[in-house]
């Protein structure tokens, strides 16, 4: 099986920082959430897929008497692997990987001193989930070399606990489900209240379909602020409908509320069943119906949750306009990424409309990434402590 750019360079990096081989490489990919935004944290659902960009990582264990070391070849630097958060003057890459280890060990897991070498592909900033593609490749690549014998939830859920306790980023799963348990060619359907998780059929190439992101580089200036905003929003109009979570609320439900809390609400309700619905049309393979879903989920998160920017609508306009089959904001808004599924043969020109509109607009220049669904995370076969197969459990 051939490494992908990113194994390669972490490989090369621990050979030339380190000294001979590592016994483990693993890398994870980044994602994209194509439906189901603002639900996770409600106990709704979601609909992720893995991207073909990823971080990987080579390891292997150090001296008895040697602290660890992490080591990024994308910024030339080297980190001790015991640190307090923060202690390397503001949020650092490596407090995710130390993270992974602070969680293992909460968990009563043993993972001693180690060296690794960091390289990836998956763009800082843009909501493509960097951060959660460290970590599950920190937690594979562990959970191999010290043989935890980790399933792959039970390695999802150390991950956030990473993210949420030691990191501080109060993440739901959606990122560490999709870059561990994605398929090459699939979508995943979360439920986020069980935490069942199960693949949903994306044949993009097949349908000539190609998933084309745009970063649109708007400032996220009330991101943080915003987002909590509407989550405490969403929470106070469960609990004035007397639910523990609008998952359980229905269309009927919605007449008991006015103002803000029924026009958040009116949003998480039905971006559920848009869920649900996209589900039902990706597995019947009527991706015009999935588009249309898409659609109606911006005007969603545009109207009724207020989290989108005038470069995502922008975006999206652009998008009916080239043919796109759907388009959307994804992530959670203020700025950031919104996708569309167009097909391949339109790439191109929503690129050129896309560059020229957003510059009559007076509005950041847009970086594109166009994706077919990848595999998730893996350990790669052939290193000494590597040689079960891709794509299986995290320790099976």
């Amino acid at each position: 099986m051939p490494l992908h750019p990113t194994e390669s360079r972490a490989l090369g990096a621990y050979r030339e920082r380190f000294g001979g081989e590592p016994e483990v490489l693993a890398s994870a990919p980044g994602r994209v959430n194509l439906i189901g935004e603002h639900t996770d944290y409600g106990g709704g659902f979601v609909l992720p897929c893995a991207v073909g960009r990823r971080v990987a990582v080579a390891a292997g264990r150090g001296l008895p008497d040697e602290p660890g070391v992490l080591f990024s070849s994308d910024f030339g630097e080297a980190r001790p692997l015991q640190s307090e958060p923060g202690a390397d003057g503001g949020s650092s890459w490596a407090d995710y990987p130390r993270g992974v280890v602070w969680a293992l060990g909460e968990a009563g897991y043993e993972a001693g001193g180690f060296r690794a070498a960091f390289a990836g592909d998956v763009p800082l900033g843009a909501g493509l989930s960097s951060s959660a593609a460290v970590e599950a490749a920190t937690v594979l690549a562990l959970d191999r070399l010290f043989r935890l014998d980790l399933d792959r939830r039970e390695a999802a859920l150390l991950c956030r606990r990473a993210e949420n306790g030691y990191v501080g980023v109060q993440s739901g799963i959606l990122d560490q489900f999709a870059s561990l348990m994605c398929r090459e060619g699939e979508a995943l359907f979360v439920d986020c209240r069980t935490l069942e998780a199960r693949p949903v059929p994306l044949d993009l190439d097949r349908a000539n379909l190609s998933l084309l992101v745009c970063d649109t580089n708007a400032p996220r200036v009330l991101a943080e602020t915003g987002y909590n905003d509407r989550r405490e929003v969403s929470e106070r109009a469960a609990k004035t409908l007397g639910l523990a979570e609008l998952r359980d609320a229905s269309p009927g439900d919605l007449e008991r509320l006015g103002g803000e809390e029924l026009r958040r609400a009116r949003h998480v309700v039905t971006e559920n069943a848009r869920v649900l619905r996209a589900v039902e049309a990706l597995e019947g393979g009527d991706f015009r119906e999935f588009g249309g879903l898409m659609y109606a989920s911006h005007a969603s998160m545009r109207d009724d949750y207020e989290i989108s920017t005038p470069s995502h609508d922008a975006f999206v306009e652009l998008a009916r306009e080239a043919g796109a089959l759907g388009a959307r904001l994804t992530g959670g808004g203020f700025g950031g990424c919104a996708i569309s599924l167009v097909p391949s043969e339109n790439v191109d020109g929503l690129k050129q409309a896309t560059f020229s509109r957003f510059a009559k607009l007076a509005l950041p220049r847009p970086d594109f990434y166009t994706f077919l669904p990848a595999a998730g995370a893996r350990v790669v076969p052939g290193q000494p402590s590597g040689q079960a197969e891709a794509n299986g459990g995290a320790g099976r």
